[in-house]
């Protein structure tokens, strides 16, 4: 997923990561251009996937 498709569905794909775990917060799920990685880093940690399976997770939603 490059970070413009990215930035341009976050408010859609948040809402499905919620969905899926109730227990994100907002501040966790925080999209900041240019920290894409670290947000990747977050959802990695909490999720318990690898990166490159979080990456394949988010092109699914």
């Amino acid at each position: 997923m490059d970070k413009l498709e990215l930035k341009g569905k976050w408010n859609e794909i948040k809402g499905k990561i919620k969905q899926q775990y109730a227990d994100f917060t907002d501040d966790e799920l925080l999209y900041q251009e240019g920290k894409e990685d670290e947000l990747l880093g977050r959802l990695q940690q909490k999720t318990g996937k690898t990166r490159d399976e979080t990456i394949k997770w988010l092109r699914s939603l």
